[in-house]
């Protein structure tokens, strides 16, 4: 659009001077022949000075010279015209960049700030000042589109977060009246197979809940309590917590992370991020699998990346299992259908994002980029690890 209003303005300026020049030249052009003397049909007045012949001569010469002299005026006219109109069309194009700068430059801020502006912080205001022109109603709009956008946002986070905060005291009065119907002398089997069935599916249901809030919690961004956290660690803590799951299906775990491959943010929502890509990795898994974990640190970011073999994927489907309750042909048990949709929140939360991968000789590659950490890890440290397979 700069060059556009560039060009618009070069060629009015270069119209303006044209015509100007083209004024000048032609009036120029008339007061000059309108001072040529009369003609020689009136030699009346010099009849007394020497007589008809001497008289003429003399009108003509006069009239050659002043036709010389005109000629002259006229070249000079049109050269000076010429370079007049050349310096006119550099003066134009400067004149036409810095006047469309100046007009567009409001449009500009007003980009640049907008595209700042993301899911995490549609609090921010353009709140442009000055004339109420076209420009400031334009902010004005954006601005109440970015408000309605916030309550809207906002509004459907506190109900995810409320409905699963309130869900929590059914879940938990259902719980204990099977506790006490189990608890009777006696129960019938019917009763216990029953209360094992409901159980499990209250244990679902639980995970459920607390994946909205995880994720409710990391829409809004890190909390507070951020602070350096070692990725070596929060690996291991999540292999334990599954090694009995690992050992069932008789998985391959090989584990190699530098030492220091921290990141800066939330505890507790990290935890969660590698908690749900080792918990994915683990159970969509066949019985004799293998994991492989690998991290790696560069100037600015932090890398985690996890692969698991298997059959191979449908790209297009792989896209979608960062969406919430999106699962991979369809499957509806054996998993709450939030676990990736919360790495990816937790991730934009802290500034980085996921990547997934159908690998081409089959299984799935989950990628996880974050910034590198601006402080020293508090704790222990993980070095680099090759584990050897865990549970094999």
């Amino acid at each position: 659009m700069s060059a556009r209003f560039t060009m618009l303005y070069t060629v009015v300026f270069l119209l303006s001077g044209v015509g100007l020049l083209a004024l000048a030249f032609v009036l120029s052009g008339g007061s000059l022949s309108e001072t040529a003397p009369a003609g020689p049909g009136d030699p009346a007045s010099i009849a007394g000075q020497g007589g008809l012949t001497a008289a003429h001569q003399r009108i003509m010469e006069l009239e050659g010279q002043l036709a010389a002299v005109h000629t002259q005026q006229s070249r000079q006219l049109l050269v000076g015209s010429l370079l007049a109109l050349i310096v006119m069309a550099a003066v134009s194009v400067l004149l036409g960049r810095v006047l469309a700068r100046r007009v567009l430059r409001p449009l500009r801020l007003i980009t640049a700030v907008t595209r700042r502006i993301s899911a995490d912080s549609l609090d921010r205001r353009l709140a442009v000042t000055g004339p109420a022109d076209e420009v400031k109603d334009l902010a004005d709009t954006i601005d109440e589109l970015l408000g309605r956008l916030e309550a809207s946002f906002t509004a459907q986070r506190r109900f995810v977060a409320n409905a699963s905060h309130e869900l929590r005291t059914p879940l938990a009065t259902i719980r204990a009246s099977l506790d006490v119907a189990i608890a009777k002398p006696d129960p019938a089997p019917s009763t216990v197979a029953l209360a094992a069935r409901v159980r499990r599916q209250l244990d679902r249901l639980d995970h459920l809940l607390d994946g909205f809030l995880v994720l409710a919690r990391a829409q809004h961004g890190p909390s507070a309590d951020t602070a350096p956290v070692d990725l070596g660690d929060l690996i291991d803590a999540a292999l334990r917590e599954r090694s009995a799951d690992v050992g069932r299906k008789e998985l391959s775990v090989a584990v190699d992370v530098p030492r220091g491959t921290a990141v800066v943010g939330s505890p507790a929502l990290l935890a969660r991020l590698v908690g749900n890509v080792v918990d994915n990795a683990v159970t969509h898994n066949d019985s004799g699998g293998w994991i492989g974990i690998t991290g790696s640190v560069d100037e600015r970011e932090t890398a985690l990346v996890v692969e698991t073999g298997g059959p191979v994927l449908d790209q297009r489907e792989v896209d979608r299992l960062a969406r919430p309750f999106e699962r991979l042909g369809g499957e509806r048990t054996g998993s709450s259908g939030l676990g990736l949709s919360i790495v990816a929140a937790v991730a934009a939360a802290h500034g980085g994002r996921l990547d997934l991968l159908a690998r081409p000789e089959g299984g799935l590659r989950v990628s996880i980029t974050l910034p590198i950490a601006g402080g020293p890890v508090a704790g222990p440290v993980a070095g680099p690890v090759a584990k050897a397979p865990v549970g094999a």
